[in-house]
């Protein structure tokens, strides 16, 4: 029987202490004591795992999108229609802003790490690359299929659907009273589904 691996647990237990408490107090009032209290860890033992609430932000967006990135390569080798799968990526994107505790304590936070640390605007960098590389194939599947219309260019929808995931969450910060990401994230891919979507013949 394979052994657990302790470190990991120990990992994943900090950032979902981390995670609750950026929520109750807020990014900047939290401390790393607050956070060590909340894991029941002694704070010699959290810095053993991260250094910094920087490094804590940082290891929570790798987390995110490592999973996003898993769940975007299971689709790519799904079969159903490719339009079906576009909208299950906006549900899905829509359900991670709420999955984890406090997600909107911490957001801007990733953006301003990302402006204080180069590696971070690396990770970001690649990440977004390997993401629309993905998105790229599934959508491509859908021309080649005929699904979607003949000289789309894959590249470019797969940018536009970033952006759009990307811009609803930054809305989604900044008035979570208006903007539902669920909801308007669909409505939106829908219509750009409507552009994409290879014309059939009228009947006669």
């Amino acid at each position: 029987m394979p052994r657990e691996d302790v470190s990991e647990t120990r990992k994943s237990q900090i950032l979902d202490a981390a995670a609750t408490v950026f929520a109750r107090l807020g990014f900047h009032q939290a401390r790393m004591d607050d956070i060590a209290a909340e894991a029941r860890l002694s704070k010699g033992a959290l810095y053993l795992y991260y250094k910094s609430k920087d490094a804590i932000i940082f290891a929570i967006l790798r987390f995110s999108f490592a999973r996003a990135l898993q769940e975007m390569r299971q689709l790519r080798a799904s079969s159903e229609p490719v339009a079906s799968q576009l909208i299950d990526i906006v549900r899905s994107s829509a359900q991670d802003m709420e999955r984890i505790p406090g997600v909107r304590a911490i957001s801007f936070e990733f953006y301003a790490v990302a402006a204080r640390q180069s590696v971070v605007r690396d990770y970001l960098r690649i990440y977004f690359g390997e993401f629309r590389d993905v998105l790229a194939a599934i959508i491509q599947r859908g021309i080649d299929s005929g699904e979607f219309r003949a000289g789309v260019d894959a590249q470019v929808v797969a940018m536009t659907v970033v952006a759009l995931l990307e811009g609803l969450a930054l809305l989604w910060m900044v008035d979570p009273e208006v903007v539902r990401p669920a909801r308007q994230g669909e409505q939106a891919m829908r219509l750009l589904l409507d552009g994409l979507r290879a014309e059939t013949p009228r009947p006669l």
